[in-house]
């Protein structure tokens, strides 16, 4: 019976694209470095027999630059990072974290739900500097009738994905950007989600000091995924899927870049 649910889900299943694409120009925090490519050898550059030739490039990038999933050694607070581990003793420039870093999360296969707040809030896009909280994220829930379980990925849709290409305004340095504020993470963390994510930069609604990174990171071991593309799913009305998010084995890393998908 499994094995024939999982064929029919791979064979009939619709995949969302939960990534947004990697460019020069890209939208990044003054926090973290940019997104930079070039070609480092073009067609023709170099030539085997038969006239056949390689391009080939090169990209810089941060591990919270683009779509990512932060670690859980990315927040300290008091010099600790989860599980009461003393940042000074497992962090170096060399080698990074050699305890919670990004190379310990394993590929994340969970069950997904969506809260397309915006929708459920009768909004294209939420304003800047909106706080979601409990209010916000119950009622998202009870409009789309979805029920949470140990271990989900919960994603929140705040619409801020349509703003991708105006990267100043998608950063919102200035102004803010809406996200989840410590009450609603406080209210997501009862339903014992194990990663959580949205469409902003910082998850959190900002400008903050962090309260919701460091209390669901540092003190719940909830990782978050950031600067998601939730608009394809969230037309579609599709608020329950099997979610997957592969991080890069980045040893001693405080993030990775991944490409989320969810299949429907």
């Amino acid at each position: 019976m499994f094995a024939k649910t999982m064929r029919e889900l791979i064979v009939k299943g619709k995949v969302y694209d939960l990534g947004q694409p990697y460019h020069p120009g890209m939208p990044h925090h003054p926090n973290h470095p940019p997104f930079a490519f070039t070609l480092t050898k073009k067609h023709g550059d170099v030539m085997y027999p038969d006239e056949i030739s390689a391009a080939n490039d090169i990209f810089t990038t941060g591990g919270h630059t683009g779509t990512h999933l932060d670690s859980l050694g990315h927040i300290s607070q008091k010099g600790k990072l989860y599980g009461n581990v003393k940042a000074s003793k497992v962090q170096s420039y060399a080698t990074g974290l050699k305890l919670r870093g990004i190379d310990t999360t394993p590929p994340v296969v969970r069950r997904g739900i969506l809260l397309d707040v915006a929708r459920a809030l009768g909004r294209k896009v939420l304003s800047n500097a909106f706080p979601i909280g409990p209010k916000e994220l119950e009622k998202t829930a009870e409009k789309e009738r979805v029920s949470f379980k140990a271990g989900d990925a919960v994603l929140i849709r705040t619409g801020w994905a349509q703003y991708w290409n105006d990267p100043i305004k998608f950063v919102a340095h200035e102004k803010g950007a809406p996200g989840v504020n410590l009450e609603g993470a406080k209210w997501l963390a009862r339903h014992r989600m194990a990663f959580t994510g949205s469409d902003t930069t910082a998850y959190e609604k900002m400008p903050a000091n962090l309260p919701v990174h460091v209390f669901l990171i540092n003190q719940k071991g909830v990782q978050l995924l950031e600067m998601l593309n939730l608009e394809e799913i969230a037309r579609d009305r599709v608020y329950e899927f099997l979610f997957v998010a592969l991080p890069l084995r980045i040893i001693g890393g405080t993030a990775s870049p991944v490409r989320p998908i969810a299949i429907r």
